[in-house]
């Protein structure tokens, strides 16, 4: 157990940047944020210049003064290492550090996150900063922990530096050994690729049209997330040689890397950058407040619950965003900064720090707005902020409590990088992502995202009742295992199309689709097709006796079935065009459990029509009943159940409590109809 998630309290930082202020304003700030409510501070996290203002001369005065000043005050700080950005020093004196882009042309100083994580040169630069800062400051009484780096590959995922070129072909040798392999596992044999030595191989180049291999792209983006990884590994080794018992190190942010390993290895728990005002970035048309928007970040919430449980949130949005180049959001309107921080603690966050303490009045993000604006004096926001203190005391029975989901949509980061890759993939989930969680949302059946990682078992996959793979593209045996195992042990798993295409190389196989799933879905595909422009609306009507009518959207592509197996029936076909009449749901008897094979994508509204078809909508209906403008959000501890209402509209809305409750925010028992006004909150113990 770590001090700061310590399953006793909710507990409420902000992110300062004492580099930023002179030092006479530093008690008073302090001063104000435990007057607030804050208890923890982040800093440093752009801020190596101040430690190593010169190559190898270590200068700690400025952190000293200010960690003593936090000791007087009983602030806690998380400290941070910082690596996202170099001094000018380093990146002028080794310009190899550098990241470059696609067509070789160096990122030079003057943002951020300029470097790439495979240089040698920058890899002991990280380390003996690193070691440095640790070595001295991991013993101070104010440091509760540590912060990797910034947001590891935040501003761009791609790096194409001759240090990443040379990286990268190390990784390749060191994974195929040898060229026959290498040249097998890239099809290089197609458009004559081929390689005869490994110093042939290259990172993705400049090509016609940036296609390139396929393969080699898909490996390209396993290759960036170990880099990643091994860099934050890098540093948490080093910091775990002096961590104080309690003290803990984390990072933050998500961009496209496997943070379930880097967690797994690197990590005592993960934190998220929740900005739900990107929802309203730089919008030029009028947008209605009744569409999903900023409760979309409930499902990178969901993202960040399948990482760690349970999980903190490193900045959470307090004002207005943007910078002088880009991005323009509103300023959250009253009510927002308290519903966003409920939204976050809903979903398993027990710390909540606010970025950031004041506006900068300096730099790129001086209308990346905080709690406080440039004039310093108490605003509508800190007053926001004060009442969500005073909330976060009646929810310490919560603390150490978890989410309640009974669907789960399974991934893996293979399959997401593949669609990455692959534009017939990609456009097939970016509708069904979208759609299945839009489905949930509107219907109040909550959603966990289960990533099959090495360690998955089907047995902690069994407190679903249903399981959704929309489309399981690259799985391997391993993988489609765990699932066939969880559905012989009576589980429920629903498929859509394309699933079993290829391989782990991103080969297509030769085996009549579902592939890998043939044996379980009882089915196979006779013919596929995406959708044409011209096509008319095709729609999924009942098949058989069965009373239950339907009418679901098939939206994009169209897988068309035929039944192979004796346990499997037809319960759905297409209803027009040439593909009427041709089998497009399936559901086949396997173990214990069953399989439903879809042809086509989850839509909002076709996932909407398979949840009530498969009896998970609304599972919470008999307690509560919620419009669709709001998120319901359960937490339980076994014991006792604490239901979240999350109002996103501006306007009032009514809630049917349907049993005794009791109202925690206001100490107050409720049943019938209960009032929440716009952009309210309100949280019901049962």
């Amino acid at each position: 157990m770590n001090s700061l998630l310590d399953g006793k309290k909710i507990t409420i930082g902000t992110c300062y940047y004492p580099e930023h202020w002179p030092k006479e304003m530093w008690e008073d700030d302090l001063f104000r944020m435990k007057k607030t409510g804050i208890e923890v501070i982040r800093v440093g996290e752009f801020s190596w210049n101040l430690t190593e203002p010169v190559e190898g001369t270590y200068v700690d005065d400025f952190w000293d003064e200010f960690l003593d000043l936090c000791s007087r005050t009983n602030m806690k700080v998380i400290f941070c290492t910082p690596t996202a950005t170099p001094p000018a020093w380093l990146t002028e004196k080794y310009p190899e550090v550098l990241n470059a882009k696609r067509d070789g042309s160096l990122v030079y100083h003057g943002e951020r996150c300029h470097v790439n994580h495979s240089s040698i040169i920058y890899r002991q630069k990280t380390a003996l900063i690193t070691e440095h800062l640790a070595s001295h400051f991991a013993s101070h009484p104010a440091i509760i922990g540590w912060q990797i780096d910034n947001e590891i590959n935040c501003e761009t995922d791609e790096f194409y530096s001759e240090s990443d070129d040379a990286a990268f072909r190390s990784w390749v040798q060191n994974k195929y050994e040898n060229l026959e392999s290498l040249n097998d596992a890239w099809g290089t044999r197609f458009w004559n690729q081929t390689y005869s030595s490994f110093s042939e191989v290259h990172i993705p180049r400049q090509t016609n049209h940036n296609v390139g291999n396929p393969h080699q792209n898909l490996d390209y983006r396993r290759f960036v997330s170990d880099t990643a990884r091994s860099y934050i590994k890098l540093q948490s080794d080093i910091i775990r040689k002096y961590l104080k018992e309690g003290d803990f190190i984390t990072t933050n942010g998500m961009f496209n890397l496997d943070n379930h390993a880097m967690n797994k290895e690197s990590l005592d728990f993960y934190t998220y950058d929740s900005y739900p005002d990107f929802a309203y970035d730089e919008y030029y048309e009028k947008r209605s407040s009744r569409d999903i928007l900023d409760r979309m970040w409930s499902r990178n919430l969901t993202e960040v619950r399948s990482i760690s449980q349970p999980f903190g949130i490193m900045e959470q949005q307090s004002g207005a965003g943007g910078w002088t180049t880009r991005m323009i959001m509103p300023c959250p309107r009253p009510g927002q900064i308290r519903l966003w921080t409920m939204q976050s603690i809903a979903h398993g966050a027990e710390f909540v720090s606010y970025f950031r303490w004041r506006t900068s009045t300096i730099g790129t993000e001086i209308y990346w707005h905080g709690i406080l604006d440039y004039s310093n004096r108490d605003n509508r926001r800190i007053r926001e902020v004060r009442h969500v203190c005073e909330d976060v005391k009646k929810l310490s029975r919560i603390c150490g409590s978890r989410y309640v989901a009974k669907v789960a949509v399974v991934r893996t980061w293979d399959n997401q990088w593949d669609a990455q890759c692959d534009k017939w993939h990609s456009m097939l989930e970016d509708i069904s992502q979208n759609g299945i969680y839009a489905a949930a949302a509107r219907t109040h059946t909550p959603i966990d995202y289960i990533y099959l990682e090495p360690y998955t078992s089907a047995e902690s996959l069994e407190k679903y009742e249903l399981l959704i793979f929309p489309h399981a593209v690259v799985v391997d045996d391993k993988e489609a295992g765990i699932l066939k195992e969880y559905v012989q042990n009576g589980g429920k798993l629903l498929l859509g199309c394309r699933a079993g295409l290829k391989t782990k190389e991103g080969h297509v196989t030769m085996d009549d689709l579902p592939g890998v799933f043939k044996e379980m879905t009882g089915c196979i595909v006779t013919e596929f097709t995406p959708e044409a422009p011209d096509e008319e609306n095709i729609y999924v009507i009942k098949q058989g006796d069965s009373p239950q009518k339907y009418r679901i959207p098939a939206k994009c592509f169209f897988d068309q079935f035929m039944v192979t197996s004796d346990t499997a029936q037809i319960k759905g076909v297409y209803d027009s065009t040439y593909i009427k009449d041709e089998p497009a749901l399936i559901k086949n008897i396997y173990g214990n459990g069953r399989v439903y094979s879809f042809g086509s994508t989850f839509s909002e509204e076709a996932a909407m029509g398979l949840f009530k078809m498969l009896g998970v909508s609304s599972p919470f209906e008999e307690f509560i009943d919620v419009p669709q403008e709001c998120e319901l959000a359960v937490r339980t501890d076994g014991a006792w159940n604490w239901l979240f209402v999350l109002n996103f509209d501006k306007s009032d809305a009514t809630i049917e409590l349907k049993q005794d409750m009791v109202d925690v925010l206001n100490g107050q028992s409720a049943k019938g109809a209960y009032k929440l006004p716009g952009y309210g909150v309100a949280v019901f113990e049962i």
